[in-house]
């Protein structure tokens, strides 16, 4: 069974012309489940996303990292199944289950065959993983230790020692910003997981999406079995709002490594915002677009200063990180940094010609069918879209919206969105002292 799925999964790859552009359909179910469907017969596969908005952005002060180990002991134990159970179960059938954890959202994830024994079977599992978790006290324990064992290992990682810096002083005291330390860790309990559950997993909060060989009658039946159950909790859904103009800082932290670890940005753009398709286009030009990027052009290809130099925008229920990243040699450091500072400064203050618009649409237009050419990158948009309502259109209106963006649209967000004279900066590796901004 295990090869069979397996060479199945294989041909997933070559699954892309039927989805080029796939007709969602959408509905709420009874349990109050909102619900996310593409039907396609061309494999004998299904999968599928059960989210809630239950991220780490929804952990309370004095209670970080409580989201984060709810989510990861929800396949760890359910009604009548054992960890060991799980697995065991899972591996007979050739499905794979997983999950997906960020800022916002939590949740389940399922791959199976979508023949009728090993549907059920699977999806079986996915209900009482979701509706029935039991966070067994003695896998809590385990889960601390192994937690903490890796936290301890971080702290020691120049990258994990950036990303936390970073955070904290693009986000200051916001939940976005907060990052898991030994010590709470410690303290969780398994009443608080509990607790967190019943708050967030609600039926009414949760996402479905299922993509593959169903009927819209199987999907309909199956959105209900997994979320009938679910908890009746009320929590807000909403996160706190980002405060979006930060005060210019800059950390240097001494590490033993041979490179310096640079880290620039300032909140972005949130999931729903209007400026998103010019910020989007823009950041391919300035350093999205690999080689092809301005960055890329002026520190690694003129000067040779790092191996790879980029900038993204995380876009979140509120704004996320707009953050350019780099590693350099430490005693190019400061040079480095000068750099990255005046190439985005005059990014912000011209915008981009009208060459490298017509470039960089041309690549991400071009490159968009990659994007949705499997089932797996399908079910992720798909989940996405209904996460964040989205329009069901999306997909299709994508490369449309990309084709609209002027260089006009690209100055005026970028100026709006981002101040080159109000941005953190974090440097681990640092050399002793700067030589100059």
């Amino acid at each position: 069974m295990l090869t069979k799925f397996f060479s199945i999964l294989v041909l997933l790859g070559a699954a892309s012309a039927a989805l080029a552009s796939p007709q969602i359909q959408h509905w709420q179910a009874p349990s109050g489940a909102r619900v996310y469907f593409v039907e396609d017969h061309g494999l004998p596969m299904l999968d599928v996303t059960v989210n809630f908005p239950a991220g780490s952005g929804f952990d309370v002060a004095g209670k970080v990292g409580v989201a984060s180990l709810t989510y990861g002991m929800l396949d760890l134990g359910a009604q009548n199944l054992s960890e060991d159970d799980i697995a065991r179960k899972l591996a007979d059938i050739g499905a794979q289950m997983g999950g997906q954890f960020d800022n916002d959202r939590a949740g389940l994830t399922l791959r199976t065959l979508s023949s009728a024994t090993e549907r059920e079977a699977a999806l079986d599992i996915l209900a009482r993983c979701l509706q029935q978790p039991l966070f067994p006290e003695a896998v809590l324990t385990r889960e601390k230790s192994r937690l903490i064992s890796a936290l301890k290992e971080a702290e020691t990682q120049p990258e994990s020692i950036a990303d936390k810096a970073f955070a904290k002083a693009v986000f200051g005291v916001h939940p976005y910003g907060w990052r898991v330390e030994v010590a709470d860790v410690e303290k969780i309990q398994r009443a608080e997981l509990e607790s967190f559950y019943r708050a967030h997993y609600s039926a009414k909060h949760a996402v479905v999406a299922l993509m593959g060989d169903l009927t819209r009658a199987q999907a309909e039946a199956i959105a209900q079995r997994l979320t009938a159950s679910l908890p009746t909790g009320d929590a807000d859904t909403h996160i706190a709002q980002v405060l979006i103009r930060i005060k210019p800082s800059e950390q240097r932290i001494a590490h033993p490594a041979s490179q310096s670890h640079i880290m620039i940005g300032t909140p972005g753009v949130a999931r729903n915002d209007e400026d998103y398709f010019p910020l989007y286009v823009g950041n391919y030009i300035l350093g999205g677009g690999g080689f092809v990027s301005r960055l890329m052009n002026e520190v690694r290809e003129k000067r040779g200063m790092a191996y790879s130099v980029y900038s993204y925008f995380i876009p979140m229920q509120q704004p996320g990180a707009f953050q350019i990243g780099l590693q350099t040699k430490k005693e190019q450091a400061d040079e480095s940094l000068k750099l990255v500072r005046q190439t985005l400064r005059t990014f912000v203050d011209k915008g981009v010609t009208e060459k490298e618009l017509r470039a960089a649409k041309q690549n991400i237009i071009g490159g968009f069918p990659l994007r949705i050419d499997s089932n797996k990158k399908i079910i992720d948009y798909l989940g996405m879209i209904g996460f964040y309502e989205l329009p069901l259109t999306y997909l299709d209106d994508f490369t449309a919206k990309v084709d609209k963006v002027t260089t006009k649209q690209i100055r005026d967000a970028f100026k709006r969105r981002i101040d080159p004279d109000a941005l953190a900066t974090v440097i681990v590796g640092a050399p002793e002292a700067a030589t100059g901004k």
